[in-house]
């Protein structure tokens, strides 16, 4: 008679589980012997908080919930970092968790923390498997809420004794459905294209929402059909390519950007597939005087800032192309100026060969190397201001920004979920010096799976982002410094390939050479972070001519 810990990994298998990032521990050791004879490949990681971000970097990618494993108490609560960040980020990740048994639930015990309760607060959904019978249910009920627009995470937490005890007679995984997005409301629609026909100079602002939908390619149309700018939020860049003559970049900056000009412009700001974590409307509405169209699969959050004018809920492509084709298009040139005005920008410094080299160097060198497949993931610290202003997506979820919870450590762990994920293309971590140690043992990970990808560290010996933060509100910073070990060795002592950027000018040809060795490959680059604070006096001069 099969056990609930093969009970569980056939549901498990039934909803197309490939990988389970995790660590194995003494109240998972049914569950994880049952996983031998399963066709998931169990990826043994370094620490739980990396085997998180690998889950959440592979259900932001493939659209399928990621599942991390571990064990009780500090086990499940390393978890929580990473499952938080794809909770808030709209990624879809399942957490398993062993347990003590239930015998000891009720009691003072080694190791025992209420889990369930732990983790509801982050998370769509969080139970306990307290009976064999309803392992079927559990599963099945954890992902369809873990994918489910908007996706997020689901809990589960599974007890030795259960995990050990035979599973019913005939209990079977249940049948997997695929949910069909609403069909949006005539009504709305009709609302909606008046609106925008009697919209003087609307712009939209395309949310991560557009990427999970799939809805990229009508999101273009959608623009090119009514000829109305496009701005994305850090989490949806390369939903439509920076190179269309309607692309604005992107907004998301705490500062008045050049993009943001056209939202002061803007009477009416058709919001597609937005969420509001990722930008905050009273940083782009701060007077809440303008039309707003909320157009996505769910309804809109409630927020002062972010009262629709009218809301069309229901499958994204499909209700921009019921738009499109009963509005009045606007006629003229759509804010081609302030497009050329950061083009311009964006080029400044591709000449520049001072060094430590700056942001706006490294970055537009770095997009010469990449390719539009390729990907690009970035840490959370001063670097992802420069990657989501500057660095120019030409695909969706070829970007990928922590920017709901804005996690630190997330960008080792997640390049090695992409490389699994899209093996056939250059994956790219692009770090602080500070967020690369918090996972870097990762690197083990990667190169015992055979996984090739190359991590950029801008090197600062600082923490940039705060330190910029301090110095624009007190005109001085501390208690921000720290010391490095030699990243090159730190590369070596893996078995991983180590270079060091000395010249402005070698940054592009040592890139080229880290992925073409096609193993993992650390390249640390000085980082010039003065440019920092002139970026924050530019913009807090900028004056808006559209």
């Amino acid at each position: 008679m099969p056990t609930a810990s093969e009970l569980f990994v056939k549901c498990l298998e039934n909803e197309g589980v490939e990988y389970i990032f995790g660590i194995p521990g003494e109240e998972n050791l049914h569950l994880m012997d049952a996983l031998r004879d399963s066709p998931i490949t169990f990826v043994t990681c370094r620490h739980e908080q990396g085997a998180a971000f690998m889950a959440d970097v592979y259900g932001r990618l493939t659209g399928r919930a990621g599942v991390c494993l571990g064990t009780l108490g500090p086990g499940a609560t390393n978890l929580i970092t990473g499952f938080a960040d794809a909770n808030m980020d709209r990624a879809p990740i399942v957490a398993l968790a062993g347990q003590g048994s239930t015998t000891r639930l009720h009691k003072e015990s080694h190791q025992i923390l209420d889990l369930v309760n732990l983790f509801e607060p982050i998370s769509k959904y969080s139970t306990e498997v307290l009976d064999p019978a309803t392992i079927p249910e559990i599963v099945r009920k954890a992902f369809k809420d873990a994918e489910a627009e908007k996706p997020g995470g689901s809990f589960i937490s599974f007890p030795e004794n259960i995990a050990g005890a035979d599973a019913p007679e005939g209990a079977a995984p249940l049948k997997v459905h695929e949910v069909t997005p609403p069909y949006p409301s005539p009504v709305k629609i009709a609302e909606a294209s008046n609106v925008i026909s009697n919209a003087k100079f609307p712009i939209i602002l395309a949310g991560n929402g557009v990427i999970r939908g799939r809805a990229s390619a009508a999101l273009v149309q959608f623009a090119e059909a009514l000829n109305i700018p496009v701005a994305q939020t850090f989490m949806a860049k390369g939903c439509i390519p920076f190179s269309h003559p309607l692309s604005l970049g992107t907004i998301g900056l705490q500062a008045h950007d050049h993009v943001s000009c056209g939202f002061d412009r803007a009477d009416v700001v058709i919001c597609i597939g937005f969420d509001m974590v990722e930008y905050h409307p009273r940083l782009w509405h701060p007077n809440a005087e303008k039309s707003i169209i909320h157009i996505d699969q769910t309804y809109a959050e409630v927020d002062a800032h972010y009262l629709p004018a009218v809301g069309v809920l229901g499958d994204i492509a499909e209700s921009l192309g019921q738009i499109a084709d009963s509005t009045t298009p606007r006629n003229g040139s759509v804010s081609a100026n302030l497009r050329e005005t950061i083009i311009s920008q964006l080029d400044g410094y591709a000449g520049d060969d001072a060094f430590p080299v700056k942001p706006q160097r490294i970055l537009y060198d770095t997009r010469k190397v990449m390719g539009d497949e390729d990907i690009l993931l970035s840490d959370v610290g001063a670097h992802k201001m420069w990657v989501a202003r500057l660095y120019r997506c030409e695909r969706p979820n070829t970007c990928i920004i922590s920017n709901g919870f804005a996690s630190m450590g997330i960008a080792v762990p997640g390049a090695l979920a992409a490389k699994m994920a899209n093996p056939e293309r250059r994956v790219l971590a692009l770090t602080g010096d500070a967020g690369f140690l918090m996972n870097s043992q990762e690197i083990e990970t990667a190169l015992r799976h055979k996984l090739a990808f190359v991590i950029m560290i801008w090197s600062d010996s600082e923490y940039g982002l705060i330190k910029w933060h301090q110095d624009r509100r007190f005109g001085r910073h501390g208690d921000i410094s720290f010391t490095n070990p030699d990243f090159v060795k730190y590369a070596e002592s893996f078995g991983a390939k180590g270079y060091r950027v000395n010249r402005t000018e070698e940054l592009i040809p040592t890139l080229e050479r880290a992925f073409e060795d096609n193993t993992v490959a650390v390249v640390d680059v000085p980082v010039d972070y003065r440019e920092n604070m002139k970026l924050t006096e530019a913009l807090g001069q900028l004056i808006c001519a559209i």
